[in-house]
């Protein structure tokens, strides 16, 4: 009879275990994609994304564990249901609302042009001929391939912001296709590059996403506390504190 009851409060103790972590919702993200997210001076992992989500979870009254993947891993781990929700300065695009559901908009972002500082190239019509790096899976990479037979020039793809960067100042690659906001920031860290003038183009919109049909509870937790955040002005403070 003991050993029975034993068994019975282990069996409830680990019942009670897995209740809990699966009150936790697993959120993914990117590795260095600042302002959105990156590794401060101080080693700790922040950003727009960063302050964004734990802010909101905080105030919705959810836990959630946030794990820094990269982008195409952030989007494997959500699609094969180890990670309940995304947020990795991730656009919206038709394509990608056939698959995930997203949520109120956070965040337009313009795709720009960079260049080694003091390159001569000075417009679209100067890559003709030439090698341009991209960043897989982003809808500025969407956009250069768009126009790559217009203008002449070819493609090479890097898994991070970081390595395409290198491709262009050692001079493999005579520019990069970026999201704005990123490219701004790293020019700030001491990147040399520059931004081609006369390029900003194809808008799109950052979004928090969840597999389409699936975690519905989580998004609506999402868009109560972004409104919360841009109404109190906390959204603002949270820019601000990582583009200026």
């Amino acid at each position: 009879m003991k050993k029975v009851l034993i068994l019975g409060l282990l069996f409830l103790v680990l019942l009670a275990g897995c209740s809990a972590k699966n009150d936790v919702y697993i959120i993914a993200t990117d590795t260095a994609f600042p302002p959105f997210e990156y590794t401060n001076d101080k080693n700790e992992f922040v950003g727009i994304d960063v302050d964004l989500i734990t802010t909101i979870a905080e105030r919705q009254g959810i836990k959630i564990e946030l794990q820094a993947l990269g982008f195409s891993a952030a989007l494997a781990a959500l699609e094969s249901g180890q990670a309940h929700g995304l947020i990795a300065g991730m656009s919206v695009t038709e394509a990608r609302k056939e698959k995930y559901d997203f949520s109120d908009t956070y965040f337009e972002v313009y795709a720009v042009v960079g260049v080694k500082a003091g390159s001569d190239i000075k417009s679209l019509e100067d890559l003709r001929g030439k090698n341009v790096a991209l960043k897989e899976g982003t809808t500025s990479a969407d956009y250069a391939e768009s126009i790559k037979d217009e203008y002449g020039f070819t493609t090479s793809y890097f898994d991070s912001s970081p390595v395409m960067y290198q491709d262009v100042e050692l001079g493999n690659s005579a520019a990069c296709f970026e999201d704005e906001p990123i490219l701004e920031f790293n020019i700030k860290q001491g990147v040399n590059l520059e931004i081609m003038d006369g390029v900003r183009v194809f808008p799109t919109l950052n979004a928090f996403a969840v597999m389409k049909g699936e975690n519905q509870e989580l998004l609506e937790k999402f868009n109560a506390g972004l409104k919360e955040l841009i109404e109190d002005g906390t959204y603002d403070d949270i820019v601000a504190k990582h583009t200026k």
